[in-house]
């Protein structure tokens, strides 16, 4: 009883909330024998390795810091469904699915990043946000999520957060903004100018975006060519525009009368 009332003062009983276990591992000559003390004993060591726990605390620290919504913390691969969507929208699910087997491998070179473009209802934001989730649980990389609209409304609200929240998604290990530009024609100076600082830091020093807009490249470019040809090569592998028409491609228009 005493050591079940122990016990339950860990939230692991692995390590007891260290995050780590102490192994014992044989000891192996350079030629790959095992070695032995004259005794006859085989020689062994004790090594640190991480418990199973901490890779979950990470996560679990990393998805409060990504500051997605507790509705987004649920968005998944396996719960967008691809069955009879466009041929369009089932690129950009395999474009995301690609971006994610390959992030280790390319996420210090320049098209480190993904864009999901084009019309609103496709799923852009499900995709991007189940890779955003995969990222941060399974590979244990910080994110931050950015809705543009909603971002830069907090930002005008509480100029004190400015410049700490711009650090933030300079630095993080990956950023993603979701509805680039959206809600206007054009952005305001404010929001164009502080977007490209970011963006181009970003640029700069190899750190990975992923963009979810309803401009395409082109658009972008007729807002700030600087801006959108940055976004372009960051993610020139991994981008998919969907464009065509609306009532075959929104998943909330399913049904509507022609």
């Amino acid at each position: 009883m005493a050591e079940l009332e122990s016990a339950n003062q860990y939230n692991c009983s692995r390590c007891k909330d260290k995050g780590f276990n102490l192994i014992t591992k044989p000891v192996y000559a350079d030629n790959g024998e095992q070695l032995y003390w004259q005794s006859g004993e085989p020689k062994e060591q004790e090594i640190l390795v991480d418990c199973v726990c901490a890779k979950k605390r990470q996560s679990l620290h990393l998805m409060k810091f990504s500051e997605i919504t507790s509705e987004f913390k649920g968005m998944t691969f396996s719960g967008f469904s691809i069955e009879d969507k466009h041929e369009l929208v089932q690129e950009a699910y395999q474009c995301a699915i690609d971006y994610y087997k390959d992030f280790d491998g390319i996420r210090k070179t320049r098209c480190n990043s993904i864009s999901l473009l084009g019309q609103p209802g496709v799923g852009k934001t499900h995709l991007l946000t189940a890779l955003a989730n995969n990222l941060i649980k399974k590979k244990q990389v910080s994110v931050l999520y950015f809705p543009f609209v909603e971002g830069f409304n907090d930002l005008k609200d509480d100029f004190n957060l400015l410049e700490e929240k711009l650090t933030k998604m300079k630095r993080v290990g990956v950023l993603y903004i979701d509805d680039l530009f959206k809600g206007r024609d054009y952005p305001t100076p404010f929001q164009l100018e502080q977007m490209f600082a970011v963006i181009n830091y970003r640029y700069l020093n190899h750190l990975p975006i992923m963009v979810s807009s309803e401009k395409t490249i082109d658009e972008l470019c007729d807002i700030d060519e600087a801006l959108g040809t940055r976004i372009f090569q960051m993610s020139r592998d991994y981008t998919v525009v969907i464009k065509g028409d609306r009532k075959l491609l929104n998943h909330r228009l399913a049904g509507a009368p022609a």
